[in-house]
């Protein structure tokens, strides 16, 4: 039996079809740091939303990687609450029309 696959486009969104899915990868990548510090801080959920000025919800689905009703502004905003340094940098496309999104982190 033969195996086929196909290469990826770096976007697991784009390469499934999702709508945004440049946003949809930033926030992704975004969630993750802050799961990341959360899980590190070995808070629970309840000290992670007073923290974060949000509900335990969002913080539990925040922790299952599913920030779906949060935006790319409000996941900046809990790292910043975090006590990261978030960093936006506009610049001219390299191609002509919409430009793109991304998101570097850089190792603590």
């Amino acid at each position: 039996m033969e195996t086929t696959h196909e290469e990826s486009s770096g976007n697991v969104f784009a390469d499934l079809g999702f709508p945004n899915s440049e946003q949809e990868l930033v926030k992704a990548k975004l969630t993750v740091q802050i799961y990341q510090i959360l899980k590190d801080r070995k808070v629970t959920q309840i000290e992670a939303a007073r923290t974060l000025g949000t509900t335990q919800a969002q913080v539990s689905a925040l922790m299952r990687c599913r920030p779906v009703s949060v935006s790319v502004g409000k996941l900046m905003e809990f790292l910043t609450i975090l006590g990261q340094d978030v960093e936006v940098t506009v610049k001219p496309g390299a191609r002509h029309g919409t430009g793109h999104m991304s998101v570097t982190v850089q190792p603590g």
